[in-house]
This record gives structure tokens, sequence and C-alpha cells, in this order.
């Protein structure tokens, strides 16, 4: 891979972006949210894949070195092995894939995020939203995997499916409902959406000053 300063100034910002992020934490009901997923988005938008990659390597790197930069301030290597750790290595299969598809978009239809229309936006949404699939499975199994021995960890599953309607689901869904689609709506209509707009604002002030990401 040749080294881009610019790309790697980026690659800083959008670290600093997914860290920052993982701190704007709110809860709708027994539903902890955070903004994580909208700096996934900025740097499968504003880099090319393996630059995206490095970028969630080292935010997970960071993680593992002991910084407070997981969600709620968290570090460390247990936050890689617990039970929402596979949203975050699911991270660093998104944001390339996420690079990799919407550069194929652009490049079929001859647009870029500046010139992006409303429906540009909403077809990125799309494209965005199952980049996001590998880390929705994976945090989903992974999570899965520790709710079966932990009742508590299942109870507040439960209260969750229960909290929108679903009454004593089986194991599979209780967990499906409370890991992923409790989820889904935030992702997209804050999280990604606010990414996409983020990027595109990014995008047209770095073309203004004569740079091009």
């Amino acid at each position: 891979m040749r080294t881009s300063p610019g790309k790697l100034a980026i690659s800083a910002f959008v670290i600093s972006v997914i860290a920052i992020s993982a701190q704007i934490k709110f809860n709708v009901g027994p539903v902890p949210y955070t903004m994580q997923n909208m700096g996934v988005t900025l740097a499968g938008l504003l880099l090319p894949p393996q630059y995206a990659f490095l970028s969630i390597f080292i935010y997970l790197l960071l993680i593992a070195l002991g910084l407070p930069v997981a969600s709620g301030g968290g570090g460390g290597v247990s936050i890689l092995a617990g039970y929402t750790s596979g949203y975050l290595w699911g991270f660093a299969i998104s944001a390339p894939l996420i690079s990799f598809l919407t550069r194929i978009y652009f490049r079929k239809t001859g647009k870029d995020l500046i010139t992006s229309s409303v429906k540009d936006i909403a077809i990125l949404l799309t494209i965005i939203t199952l980049s996001f699939l590998p880390t929705y499975a994976l945090g989903f199994i992974i999570f899965y995997r520790y709710s079966v021995p932990n009742s508590s960890l299942f109870s507040w599953s439960n209260s969750v499916a229960e909290s929108i309607g679903f009454a004593n689901p089986s194991r599979f869904w209780t967990v499906f409902i409370a890991s992923v689609l409790i989820f889904l709506p935030q992702d997209i209509f804050m999280d990604q959406l606010i990414g996409i707009l983020l990027a595109k604002g990014i995008s047209s002030f770095l073309q203004q000053k004569g740079l091009s990401i």
C-alpha cells in the first residue's frame, strides 16, 4: 500500500470520530445506543478500502492497549473478547466493504459524494446497511454465545424483546431482537445518514481547499 499523508491524516481524523462517537451514549428504555456506526460509515466513505481497514485496525489496537476509546470509556483486551466484541471486529470488515461497494457505485454512475442527490443518498444508505451485515452477524454470534450461559444477559435480552411487543420468543429470536433488530432504525436513520451527510460536507470542504481524498 502506497502511503499517502493526506489519507493518513483523514484516517487519524476518522479514528478520533469513532472514539468520540463511542462515548455518545443514550438509552431508550432498556436499550443503550451509541453513535459508533457513524464513524465507521465515515471511514468507508472518505477512505479507500485499505485505509478504511487500517483505521479500524488502529482503533482496535488502541482499545487493546487500554486507552479509554471503547463505548463508555472502556479499554483493554477484555473488551475485544467480551459479549459486544463481535461488533468491534465486524467494523474491520464493514468499513472497507462500504468503501469498496460505494466506490463501485460512484464509478458506475459517474457521481461522487459531493454531487450525490437525495436518490443517491438513499442508495448509499442501502449499500452501507448491507455492508454492516458482517458486523451484525458477528455481533449476534458472540452475543448469543455469551447469553446462553448468562442468565442476566438473557434476561436483559428478554426485557428488550418485551419492550417492543415480543412476548416470550425463542432464545434465538430473543437474542437476535436484542442484539441486532433493536439497533437497525437508529443505525440506519441516525448513524449512517449523519455519516453520509458529514462525509459529503467534508468532501466538499476539502475540494474547496484544493485537496482530494
